[in-house]
């Protein structure tokens, strides 16, 4: 069953689990099973996704109930103004805060500007050698991307040399092998734990957040962090 983090008459939000992919997508391959089935299934009627996250990122997923519904919200989108934050746990001690603005290339190969702006919450070093270095350091930053690009927040980090860790695509796999060898640890730490929009018809203020798992919290706890706030 999903986690069902809100619900009315025309949206409905959850918290995505890791490893379960949206909706069918030339880019993701294949699955069993797809969020947009599974939530149809659970609550007896079609729903719209409004966003997509990737596969391997858990957190807030938003549908709508109704196409009206769902064109008012892709509006709001496509305008900025839709809040999203994330929580990522990076390698390395990255800047307090920091706004990157760096095009990416999507999937048609078109270039396309992005910008993502984050905070550093909290740093961590472990006794945990890596090539040259005795010690692995680590931050938890919170990210706010300010447009939706494919793997954006990954490839961002990606670029800044603050890989997300458990990231194999856009991250180190030599510190991801490392983790998976000593922790027996592959996951990404890569959590949307809140989203924050007008209701597109009472224009309410509402904010939905989700909880991170337990995979999340295991990671956090190897590395001394507090994220009691995400719990």
């Amino acid at each position: 069953m999903l986690e069902i983090l809100y619900q009315d008459e025309h949206l409905i939000a959850i918290n995505k689990p890791s490893g379960l992919l949206v909706h069918k997508s030339f880019y993701s391959g294949e699955a069993d099973t797809y969020a947009i089935q599974e939530l149809r299934k659970q609550i007896g009627q079609k729903v719209y996704p409004v966003h997509r996250l990737d596969r391997k990122t858990s957190g807030v997923l938003l549908f709508t109930l109704d196409k009206d519904t769902l064109r008012m919200m892709s509006t709001q989108f496509e305008e900025k103004l839709v809040e999203k934050k994330y929580i990522a746990i990076l390698r390395g001690w990255a800047k307090e805060e920091e706004t990157i603005d760096y095009d990416l290339v999507n999937e048609n190969e078109v270039k396309q500007n992005a910008i993502t702006y984050y905070r550093r919450l909290q740093t961590s070093e472990i006794d945990l050698p890596f090539l040259k270095h005795q010690t692995s350091r680590y931050c938890l930053v919170e990210a706010i991307p300010e447009t939706g690009r494919f793997h954006q927040l990954r490839k961002h980090f990606k670029h800044i040399l603050h890989p997300i860790l458990g990231c194999r695509k856009h991250g180190c796999n030599k510190q991801n092998k490392l983790w998976l060898q000593t922790f027996g640890v592959n996951k990404m730490t890569l959590h949307a734990h809140q989203l924050s929009f007008n209701h597109p018809v009472s224009n309410e203020k509402i904010t939905v957040n989700a909880a991170i798992d337990d995979d999340f919290k295991r990671v956090g706890n190897i590395l001394n962090f507090d994220l009691s706030a995400y719990s």
